[in-house]
Parts: C-alpha cells; sequence; structure tokens
C-alpha cells in the first residue's frame, strides 16, 4: 500500500496540511510549529512531491484517496484539511469524496474553478537543469538563475534537489508526471452539492488567484464560508505567517465551540 510521507507535529485535533505545485512538507514546517502547541499538525507531501510515492498518474480524486489513506493509516476518523494552492484543490475533492471524514477546511489562495496554464517557464528552468550531471546546489542554482530572476522562487524550487549517496543530484519529485499531468492539476473541482464543512478561504490581495467575482461563486458551492483577505501575493504563508496563524486560529476555534 502506498502512503504519502509525512510528518507529525503537536497533540490535540488533527489537522492535514497539503502544500502546492511544486513544494513538500517542509514549505509549512515552520507554521506548524507554531500551531503544534493546540493542535496535532499532520504536514504532508503530496503524490509525486518531496519524499513521497513517485506515480505516473496524478488528479485530484487519487490525490483525495491518498489523503484518505493516510488518515486510514493513522486511525484518524475525520480532520480538518488545510490547503495552498494545489493542496486546497486536493483539501476540496477530499471535502466532496469524504464528506463525512471532514471537519473543517482552510483553503488558502486557490479556487475550485479551473485556472490558465502559468507554470510553463517553471518547467522548462527545471528541466534546463542538467541534475545527473551538475557537482553542486550552487551551480544548478546558477544554470536556474539564467530563466528565472526571482531568488525566492529559486529557492523554492531548490528544495526539490536531493543529493544521493554517490554525490549525484536529482529532483525529488517527479517531474514527469506533474508535466503530463498539468492539465488535470489546473482542472476545476466539480462541486454539484453544496459542501457542508465550515470553510475558510485565504487569499492574498496581491494575487489572482481569488477574485471579488469568485467569491459569489464560492458562496454558491460551500453551505458555510468565510473569507479573509490578506496583504500578500500567492505565498501567503511565507509573507503573513503570523496572521495567518491568527485568523486560521480563530476560524477553527469559533467552530470547535459551536
Amino acid at each position: 500500500m502506498k502512503l504519502l510521507h509525512h510528518k507529525i507535529l503537536g497533540k490535540g485535533e488533527p489537522v492535514i496540511i497539503l502544500h502546492g505545485l511544486f513544494g513538500m512538507l517542509d514549505n509549512w514546517k515552520s507554521f506548524a510549529r507554531s500551531m503544534a502547541s493546540d493542535y496535532q499538525l499532520i504536514l504532508v507531501d503530496q503524490r509525486n512531491h518531496g519524499r513521497s510515492f513517485h506515480d505516473p498518474e496524478m488528479n485530484y480524486a487519487l490525490m483525495a484517496e491518498d489523503v484518505e489513506r493516510l488518515m486510514d493509516s493513522l486511525e484518524i476518523d475525520r480532520a480538518t484539511l488545510l490547503g495552498h494552492s494545489m493542496g486546497g484543490k486536493t483539501a476540496m475533492q477530499f471535502a466532496k469524496d469524504f464528506s463525512t471524514r471532514v471537519d473543517q477546511l482552510v483553503v488558502i489562495d486557490i479556487g475550485p474553478q479551473a485556472y490558465p496554464p502559468g507554470h510553463g517557464f517553471i518547467f522548462d528552468a527545471l528541466k534546463a537543469v542538467p541534475v545527473n550531471q551538475i557537482g553542486s546546489r550552487s551551480e544548478a542554482e546558477e544554470i536556474l538563475a539564467k530563466s528565472i530572476s526571482e531568488k525566492s522562487i529559486q529557492l523554492f524550487l531548490l528544495k526539490n534537489l536531493k543529493r544521493g549517496p554517490n554525490g549525484n543530484y536529482s529532483w525529488r519529485m517527479n517531474l514527469t508526471a506533474i508535466e503530463n499531468h498539468y492539465e488535470e492539476i489546473l482542472s476545476g473541482i466539480e462541486i454539484n452539492e453544496r459542501i457542508k464543512a465550515p470553510t475558510l478561504f485565504v487569499n492574498g490581495t496581491r494575487s489572482s488567484y481569488i477574485r471579488e467575482e469568485d467569491e459569489e461563486t464560492i458562496r454558491n458551492k460551500f453551505q458555510e464560508v468565510e473569507f479573509q483577505h490578506l496583504e500578500t501575493g500567492h505565498w501567503v504563508h511565507a509573507e503573513q505567517p503570523e496572521k495567518l496563524e491568527q485568523g486560521v486560529k480563530r476560524f477553527l476555534q469559533k467552530h470547535v465551540e459551536k
């Protein structure tokens, strides 16, 4: 049985954290540590990402099943799911397919709708790095910098670089599978019956992933929904970690009290 790689921090009500495209659970460690005094945080590497298994198939139905299988293995009956970007879509798919196993949802800077492609330059940049030939991480960084000028994006992507026992480098992620299923990753989550789990949508005001006009559509698909707007771009948890934590804790505590 293929199980997602994961790490658990803290004790309390379980909160499963799902990262975004090209990410891994390490991106959420700081946030999880700050929440661990009140909750049990289960940080997950989604399939074809981080240290989780590689599989040629990849879509949100399968990714939701991965989460269900992990919950079964950890003997968790119900949990709150918090997902960023691609992880937010996995969380929404899970709430649709396994509604009885969701306490609450926190969806960060993504909506249920389909999105146009916008990561082509990242695929090209990653494929331009001859990982099995380079001799150092700095060499990979130098090659990436030719295509990607933003230092923060370079460092984010380089977290995926690993060195094997023989000294050779490779990508942790299954870049081929991700690229082959990129269209499915961009696809919308078909929600025909309103999701009943209380849901918090958090968006960065400098990001275009959730626009003002999207909120009405979201309200029609989620029975009990709130919105939190933070002055950030897409990487909300990196830019405003304290405000995100405050908003998430306030939302979770309010619904616990109910």
